[in-house]
């Protein structure tokens, strides 16, 4: 009886126990992880209240006369269920909505006038669900609605009403066939003469020019969010602090213009150890973020001195810092009252890597102890904002700079699909994550031993119950000063792998989302700050969840390495769905020399990511055989010239291979394509080994060539005229 019970409570919770692993095997979820899964939801899973929490779970659903959210789609009708006791469903029913913009609609119903939906009977009371449509036609946006019973002083139901256009938004060029292409990278890689070791966003504004004047209409970035500026060192942008925030070490220090006019700033920045130091940080082939950091808050402190002289004289700039610290309200507070205390605590005690090391007062934001530390330490909390600000308007006028280049999207950015423990996103919002469990994946082919990413995952019922809150904050912040948004793993809109603490990666479960009221509001929103979405669907994708997609105007994600038929042999790039974004490698997989040198695998090996050297021979004849199936479709394709031997076995990877393989995928059919500029250069080291943490410098390996220089370069000219001109073929 337990095991049904946990079933039933573990389906009410979405919890699906079992699932098709990625060698097509029915698996199933033991018990005590689906349990283990529930307890970290606040379920007690114990015998003795295991059958109470089923009960209070379905009374729970039938005492709620409205669910927490609706959805509608815009200019269809507005339907909703009205569960009610059998008394009340007769009754003639008033509702108030306040719309978006304030306008109070109002109107009544009768529930039994609708369809009788289901009846439940709860301690002898019988409840019946009807659903009603009103009247009423909304706007695009977030309504409320309310329902009263005349003879009932309360309420009768609360609820949050979403009007959702049915598909995201595409630039009216794309939407007409117009193939674009851009690179994708690092932007911490980033070499420049002018940046302090590290890629900025004057950088970024810079490569924009740049591949705008090589045909190119975007750049594509790792995730930006803030991260730790106390530990440098954790430097994973798939590992934030916060998704809502910047990361601060984008800043060009050079171009504040406080910098410029402090003299103490000006001071150390020309004196002989800044300039040996910045000189290093310049130089070195992997960013060293503990002397980059050091370079840059030294001289922001000493900027932001000059500035506070400026907030009192309530200039132009006072006034932007101003406004901005309105607008942003209580969530900017949340991140600069972290880092401020994080700044604080580390210096007494260098293990307080996190809120969770720190002492229990001060481990919510929320707490009286640290609203009275912030009232104690305006200024530092001020600088953190100051930091907020500048990293904003930075990244703003990147933006702006597409813009005026006519760039179609400009800069596209990609959103993590989740954040660290220990970070500010958790530490202030708790309510909304299972604290208890981490997200990851389970094992498939090139990790036998799965993921575990160590990301708290949203809990979906808190998700629900706040009307998507927390969702439609980390979309409209990740949507802003960008045309296109690539969504991390995006069938975490669907489901979700579950790892309880402590656990590894083979022990977990998938919990499912509400992916209709997930893809509709991620559609609204990018409706309205015309933002084109990516989803990265790689991997296993669950059954529909494509249809889903592509409905719902997300570009999927094309992999060419990965983009094989039955037969084993490379699908053609003008079979591409035309909704896509198309694209040779990814940060996540060696470079294209390293993918054909099977540098990866070698690697792997060393760093003991394969636990038998059965599969790691399997591997490795696998890619042998994906290399000379990737000779085939060139050969086939004529893409690649006879000098070239058509047995792999003979053939290593050079110029006219790369290039030849990425101009073979600017026929793709796929609206966009995006390469990456490693492969411009050839590159052979990885950005990122998955699984590995401190075994591989992840994070940190720069380009190998100058900003200035790349495109000065005749054989990279020749390229992209290539890649521009057979986007334009693809097009016709």
């Amino acid at each position: 009886m337990s095991e049904s019970l946990l079933a039933n409570l573990a389906s009410m919770k979405g919890i699906d126990p079992h699932y098709t692993d990625a060698w097509g095997k029915q698996t199933q979820a033991s018990p005590e992880v689906v349990s283990r899964i529930l307890n970290a939801m606040g379920c007690d899973t114990s015998p003795e209240r295991l059958e109470s929490e089923v009960a209070d779970a379905l009374k729970e659903h039938w005492l709620s006369s409205l669910a927490p959210v609706i959805l509608a789609y815009h200019e269809e009708s507005l339907q909703l269920e009205v569960k009610l006791p059998i008394e009340f469903v007769a009754e003639t029913l008033s509702y108030e909505i306040e719309t978006e913009s304030g306008e109070i609609l109002t109107g009544t119903f009768c529930p039994v006038d609708g369809e009788l939906l289901a009846v439940e009977h709860l301690n002898e009371v019988e409840f019946q669900a009807y659903s009603v449509t009103l009247p009423v036609t909304l706007a695009l946006g977030y309504h409320d609605l309310r329902i009263f019973d005349p003879h009932v002083e309360d309420a009768l139901g609360i609820s949050r009403i979403i009007i959702a256009p049915r598909a995201c938004y595409t630039p009216a060029n794309v939407a007409a066939g117009k193939r674009l292409w851009g690179v994708s990278v690092q932007l911490y890689g980033l070499r420049s003469e002018a940046n302090w070791g590290i890629g900025d966003f004057s950088d970024l504004k810079q490569l924009l020019g740049q591949i705008k004047q090589q045909g190119g209409d975007f750049v594509g970035l790792n995730p930006i969010h803030s991260l730790y500026p106390m530990m440098p060192d954790n430097a994973s942008p798939y590992s934030p602090s916060s998704r809502q925030w910047l990361n601060i070490i984008y800043i060009d220090v050079s171009q504040v213009p406080e910098f410029k006019l402090s003299e103490a700033a000006q001071d150390l920045f020309n004196s002989a150890v800044f300039q040996d130091k910045l000189k290093y940080a310049r130089i070195v082939d992997d960013v060293d973020y503990q002397l980059v950091h050091e370079l840059k808050l030294s001289a922001l402190k000493l900027s932001y001195e000059a500035f506070k002289g400026t907030l009192k004289k309530n200039g132009a700039r006072a006034k932007a810092f101003k406004q901005f610290i309105k607008d942003k309200g209580d969530a900017l507070m949340q991140q600069a009252v972290f880092d401020a205390l994080h700044e604080d605590l580390i210096k007494q005690d260098s293990h307080a890597w996190g809120w969770p090391a720190w002492p229990q007062a001060l481990q919510d934001y929320h707490s009286s102890a640290v609203q009275d530390w912030r009232e104690q330490h305006p200024d530092e909390v001020q600088f953190w904002a100051y930091l907020q600000w500048l990293a904003d308007e930075q990244l703003t006028q990147a933006h702006t700079h597409a813009k005026t280049l006519d760039m179609e999207i400009g800069i596209y950015r990609d959103l993590a699909v989740g954040v660290a423990s220990g970070g500010c996103e958790i530490w202030a919002n708790k309510q909304d994550y299972c604290v208890q469990a981490t997200v990851g994946a389970p094992p498939d082919v090139l990790g036998p031993l799965g993921q575990n990413w160590g990301l708290p995952p949203l809990d979906p019922s808190r998700l629900v119950e706040h009307g998507f809150a927390a969702y439609i904050k980390l979309l409209q912040a990740n949507m802003k000063a960008c045309g296109a948004l690539r969504i991390d793993h995006v069938m975490a809109l669907l489901r979700l792998w579950w790892v309880p603490e402590g656990e590894s990666a083979a022990q977990g479960v998938y919990v499912y989302y509400p992916v209709e009221l997930m893809l509709a509001i991620l559609a609204l929103e990018s409706q309205r700050n015309q933002c084109l979405i990516i989803g990265e669907d790689l991997g296993t994708v669950p059954d529909g969840m494509g249809e889903l997609l592509e409905n719902a105007g997300v570009y999927s994600y094309r992999v060419f390495c990965f983009e094989t038929a039955e037969d084993g042999g490379y699908i053609s790039p003008a079979h591409y769905p035309a909704q896509a974004m198309a694209t040779v490698v990814t940060h996540d997989m060696p470079t294209l020399r390293g993918y054909w040198h099977c540098d990866d695998l070698t690697l792997g090996k060393t760093l003991g990511l394969y636990p038998t050297q059965e599969l790691v021979d399997q591997l490795m004849a696998d890619r042998h055989s994906a290399k000379q199936q990737i000779l085939n479709s060139l050969f086939g394709h004529q893409a690649i010239s006879d000098r070239i031997s058509n047995c792999v076995d003979f053939v290593g990877m050079d110029r006219e291979l790369s290039f030849g393989i990425q101009q073979h995928l600017a026929h793709a059919r796929s609206l966009l394509l995006s390469l990456q500029l490693e492969d411009f250069l050839e590159m052979d080291k990885p950005v990122n080994v998955p699984g590995t943490s401190d075994e591989y410098p992840n994070w940190r390996r720069k380009l190998t060539c100058n900003l200035d220089d790349i495109f000065n370069q005749d054989h990279i000219q020749t390229l992209c005229r290539n890649i521009s001109l057979a986007r334009s073929i693809a097009a016709e």
